[in-house]
């Protein structure tokens, strides 16, 4: 694809209101047709991870090329059947689902519950039951796979709050026979977010397949392997590396996990599928000048893109204002925004074409977790998107 600024682009941008987020179409695309390629070779189902962005035009081009949505909440299960995708298509996952969200689902009969407790089972079985329903589930199970990226992001250790755990399992098997209203479809796994070692799917490859083979050796059928997410992306190098390795990705699942004939194996991808194609655009309001280093404040904050201050997470920052001049001098500096919050910097010492007032900053692989994190604190006005094609 290339660069994603160039000189045009940015000349469109002057006089807009900034901040606002900008999505790259083109790139957005060549993203999930290089995913489909590579999942539809082994017969892959592939669902949408909609925590990740929520952007009405972004699930477009997701529902379109025929992949499904996994949601975390009754507003995302919302939002996929607005945008058009098939209620066969919807997985609802999450630790602490209400009643009123499990009886939307039910009400619209989605394909799968991906269950994360035996507490959890047994309510979905009384609230199908009121309803006269069969609720179709996956158990969450935690492989206990270290994911080797950020604390706040693992989500497959035994310490912590999501899916099953191993002691768990006999007394699920139980409550699933007990359970007239549930229909068992099969497991369901989720090891973390941002994972860049292969070696991590490998690891958890190994680990379905001990599951899977403890609940047939009790006679429960699986039918399903949702083996969930997790693919990370390079936030260093966002040119360079724009589309996800996803035949690497896929192959390490077709090569071991051992699938039987009658079994299908589903993803939940998110961050992979959509972090690259968009950026946070910001302009510089003022500079300021310390003894040890110098400031540029930005009218973007932990408002607009939280993930700096919530992880400590990395967004390459660039000023895009002067993309033809090679010969301006660059120079170190903390970019803050106004929030009123010390946490409120999404990078220190970030080397920067020197800047001026009025400057374009471009904070880079936003896609995910970017517009979808976005609040009204300090009674912010809600962030805007622009997208390539309407330019």
């Amino acid at each position: 694809m290339g660069k994603m600024f160039n000189s045009a682009i940015v000349e469109k941008f002057v006089g807009k209101e900034t901040p606002f987020y900008y999505y790259d179409m083109g790139l957005l695309q060549q993203t999930l047709k290089s995913c489909k390629d590579a999942s539809s070779k082994y017969g892959f189902h592939v669902h949408f991870a909609v925590k990740s962005n929520f952007n009405k035009r972004v699930l477009s081009a997701i529902k379109e090329i025929g992949f499904g949505a996994d949601c975390v909440s009754g507003g995302e299960v919302s939002r996929a059947i607005e945008t058009g995708f098939t209620n066969n298509d919807i997985v609802f996952a999450g630790v602490g689902k209400s009643d009123a969200e499990i009886n939307l689902a039910l009400d619209n009969d989605i394909f799968c519950f991906n269950v994360e407790s035996v507490h959890e089972l047994e309510v979905i079985n009384e609230l199908a039951g009121k309803k006269g329903k069969k609720a179709s589930v996956a158990i969450r199970v935690n492989p206990n796979v270290d994911a080797h990226t950020h604390h706040y992001i693992t989500t497959g250790l035994d310490e912590n709050k999501f899916g099953v755990n191993s002691w768990d399992l006999p007394k699920i098997v139980d409550t699933l026979k007990a359970s007239e209203n549930i229909k068992f479809l099969g497991v369901h796994f989720h090891v973390g977010s941002q994972i860049t070692d292969m070696n991590v799917f490998k690891s958890l490859c190994v680990k379905v397949n001990e599951i899977q083979q403890w609940f047939e050796e009790r006679g429960v059928t699986v039918k399903v392997l949702n083996v969930g997410g997790g693919l990370g992306v390079d936030y260093h190098h966002p040119d360079e590396h724009s589309v996800a390795d996803f035949e690497t990705y896929f192959k390490i699942f077709n090569d071991f996990l051992e699938v039987k004939p009658h079994q299908e194996v589903h993803f939940e991808l998110g961050r992979a599928l959509v972090a690259q194609s968009a950026s946070l655009i910001t302009k510089v309001l003022y500079l300021k000048h310390g003894i040890k280093k110098d400031f540029v404040v930005v009218d973007a904050g932990m408002t607009e893109l939280m993930r700096p201050a919530l992880y400590q997470a990395y967004h390459k920052i660039e000023n895009i204002s002067y993309l033809d001049d090679q010969t301006k001098a660059t120079k170190p500096y903390d970019v803050v925004g106004p929030i009123c919050e010390s946490s409120d910097c999404f990078g220190k010492e970030v080397e920067l074409v020197e800047a001026s007032r009025g400057d374009l900053i471009a904070l880079r692989t936003a896609g995910a977790y970017g517009e979808v994190m976005a609040s009204f604190y300090n009674l912010r006005p809600g962030i805007r998107s622009v997208y390539s094609d309407e330019l």
